[in-house]
């Protein structure tokens, strides 16, 4: 992967190196960091689950192994090698029909570099009320990047079988109950030098005036890191604010003065650590301006009774009802992702997923065909 010079945050350089060291050392207090860990009986241990429920994330260390980092990571760069060669074109920059041409769903998104593409936009509902410093990046920086891919298990079999990962869907189970269901999956590429911000934003947009409103409503993200992730080019949390209903993040910032919100701190990750991240936290990302990639393997899943019968949010797709229907069939790409990962780890005993009990799935050319597009079926609250 290329590498450029580090880029400085201009006239906010001094302040943002403090504040990234300052969050850092905030990080290290938190105590929610360790291995997976489970019970005699099978089941997450609680001890993770408590500083989950504390603090809005957990990291857990040491998820993805040598082998399987490398097939990852040699699936990565095939993806980024089929990117267009610019937003619309057709083709990559070897003349091939690029990544995700001829799909109906929204698949690639673009920011120029070191932007902010949403931030204070309507984009997403609002969530993000408020645009992020953008740095200016270096003269050899293309017109836009891509940093955001949608429906990203369609592209890559290594992403496929990392979803399949027995101890990640245990980890799924012990926070949404055995029968949770998925949310999307997508990558995050921050480029150095060149990737955008993700502006404050808490995920969720349906039922945060529930009645039964609690703070797993809008479920989890998992963010596997392939080449672990910084200060600088991290995602930051602001620790417990899932706990608190819809967040003013307008007001959060303005009382602060500076979009360096004072009580986040970033989530810190080694190559192959997986972070679990509440989607009701406040959180976001700066600009890398630093020299480190991060490519992040995201993958979401909620609780099924926050998704049964529910009208969606309609920031992926259309609105629609999810029906038992709608979420089984959605649900089958945990029945590829199982089969997948049985093929490459015939060794690794394979996660039983309780709502396809009695079912048959096989990840082959036919499973291929019939998951493209799957993302326009994502279950987006």
């Amino acid at each position: 992967m290329n590498e450029i010079g580090r880029i400085g945050y201009g006239p906010e350089e001094a302040a943002m190196q403090a504040y990234l060291e300052a969050g850092a050392e905030r990080a290290r207090t938190l105590g929610n960091r360790g291995p997976i860990r489970f019970t005699e009986d099978g089941r997450v241990h609680p001890d993770i689950l408590d500083a989950y429920w504390r603090t809005g994330f957990y990291v857990f260390e040491n998820v993805v192994d040598q082998e399987e980092l490398a097939d990852i990571e040699a699936g990565m760069k095939d993806v980024l090698s089929r990117l267009p060669v610019a937003q619309g074109a057709e083709v990559d920059a070897e003349g091939r029909p690029a990544l995700g041409l001829g799909l109906k769903a929204p698949t690639l998104f673009w920011s120029k570099p070191l932007g902010d593409p949403v931030g204070g936009t309507s984009e997403n509902k609002g969530r993000h009320p408020v645009k992020m410093f953008e740095p200016t990046p270096d003269a050899a920086a293309p017109k836009e990047i891509v940093y955001l891919i949608l429906g990203s298990l369609q592209f890559a079999d290594a992403a496929l079988r990392l979803y399949g990962h027995p101890k990640l869907l245990a980890v799924a189970a012990g926070v949404n109950g055995d029968d949770f269901v998925p949310f999307n999956e997508s990558l995050f590429i921050k480029e150095p030098g060149r990737g955008a911000s993700v502006a404050w934003h808490q995920d969720g947009v349906t039922h945060w005036n529930s009645p039964d409103w609690d703070m797993g409503s809008h479920g989890f993200n998992f963010m596997a890191q392939l080449y672990g992730c910084t200060p600088a080019n991290g995602v930051w949390v602001v620790p417990g604010s899932h706990r608190r209903g819809k967040a003013d993040i307008k007001a959060m910032v303005a009382a602060a003065g500076t979009e360096r919100l004072p009580d986040a701190v970033p989530i810190v990750c080694a190559p192959g650590d997986v972070a679990m991240t509440n989607r009701q936290a406040v959180h976001g990302s700066f600009a890398n301006t630093s020299t480190q990639w991060r490519i992040t393997l995201n993958q979401g899943f909620h609780r099924r009774r926050s998704i049964l019968g529910v009208e969606s949010g309609g920031v992926y797709r259309s609105a629609c009802n999810y029906d038992a229907d709608f979420i089984r069939r959605r649900a089958r790409l945990i029945g590829y992702a199982i089969d997948a990962r049985r093929q490459r780890y015939p060794d690794e005993a394979a996660y039983a997923y309780a709502p396809l009990a009695g079912e048959t799935y096989r990840w082959d050319d036919a499973a291929k065909a019939d998951i493209r597009d799957y993302h326009l079926e994502d279950l987006s609250i």
